[in-house]
């Protein structure tokens, strides 16, 4: 059985060598092959998908913009309604698993856009929400630094997760119809960690890989529905390089293990999940196999890596007792790619 691929990429506007939205077929031996442009559309450099109707949903990230697209054959995509505003270097997109809304972040200004969807999947009306305050500028000598909102995350409960990694903030979100995301609380990170993406647990527990100390957060709920920070853990055994960051995290299938990509030294961390979900330990760090792994995804017993300035996609054979990745098993060349979402 093959899975469609649809990758999103950085193309000229962001000094890249994407065209658009690519699509990749992966057959059941890891094995990648292109299958062309589905549209093409200016640094669409994160997508997420409706969950019921075949409706992609992408970023510009130079345009300030966030525009869904209608999937049409087997690996094409169609305009699906104008563009609408999002805010400074938009990065994020995710949907509500409802179909309600879609969120945007953008790490340019630290907006977080809520956009309610119509019966159709089109976006039909937009919201900014709260601005974050700097929970670690406690004095005028401090630095000023400014909010870099960069993901969020639909929790079954409904409520609505963000990263602030310009504050080292997690804050949560309550949706209100009509008036967008309103401010639930928030969960303080350790100053200069830099909180990225996010990945739940079946358990419960939310971890948060952190972009400027490569660690691994993890936060969960409390009896009275609010989120506090219980552990926080070194994403490699080995300690971070000169010009590391760290991109994607996601989990294995089975939920007992996690990757983390890290740019630079340009690695996947493999850790272990422990303590029945509530914590992490790094077991090893592999070669990605190219140069700047900006985002993975983990499919079955399959690691496809996206890597930006290699301009290729690889993948990997994922050991199902141990964890670790072997490979790379194929390779296919796409311009600048920078998210990977199957494509249902």
């Amino acid at each position: 059985m093959e899975t469609l691929i649809w990758v999103g990429s950085y193309t000229d506007d962001r000094n890249g060598h994407g065209k658009g939205i690519a699509a990749l077929s992966a057959d059941e031996d890891g094995k990648l092959t292109s299958a062309g442009l589905a549209v093409a559309a200016n640094s669409p450099s994160f997508l997420a998908l409706h969950p019921t109707l075949p409706v992609v949903y992408a970023v510009a990230e130079e345009g300030r913009t966030v525009r869904a697209y209608l999937r049409k054959g087997d690996a094409e995509l169609e305009a699906f309604g104008e563009p609408w505003p999002a805010g400074d270097a938009t990065c994020h997109v995710s949907v509500d698993p409802q179909a309600r809304f879609v969120v945007a972040t953008c790490w340019g200004d630290g907006q977080v856009i809520l956009y309610e969807l119509d019966d159709d999947g089109a976006i039909a009306s937009r919201t900014s929400a709260a601005a974050a305050v700097d929970p670690h500028f406690t004095a005028p000598t401090d630095h000023e630094r400014p909010s870099r909102a960069h993901s969020s995350l639909v929790l079954p409960d409904g409520r609505v997760m963000t990263t602030d990694l310009g504050h080292d903030l997690v804050r949560l979100w309550k949706y209100v119809p009509g008036e967008g995301l309103q401010p639930d609380h928030q969960v303080v990170l350790p100053k200069g960690s830099g909180p990225r993406h996010l990945a739940r647990h079946r358990s419960g527990t939310v971890f948060v890989d952190t972009e400027y100390s490569v660690e691994v957060a993890a936060v969960r709920m409390e009896p009275d529905g609010t989120y506090e920070l219980t552990a926080m853990v070194p994403a490699s055994i080995n300690k971070p390089f000169d010009g590391d960051s760290a991109a994607e995290i996601a989990l294995s299938p089975d939920g007992r293990f996690a990757y983390v990509g890290v740019r630079g030294s340009n690695r996947i961390c493999v850790l272990k999940v422990t303590h029945d979900g509530k914590e992490l330990e790094p077991l090893a760090d592999v070669p990605c196999g190219g140069d700047w792994p900006r985002h993975h995804l983990v499919r079955e017993d399959w690691l496809y890596i996206a890597h930006e300035r290699s301009n290729d996609v690889v993948s990997f054979k994922l050991d199902p007792a141990t964890g670790l990745p072997d490979g790379p098993f194929s390779r296919v060349e796409t311009g600048s790619p920078s998210v990977l979402v199957p494509a249902g």
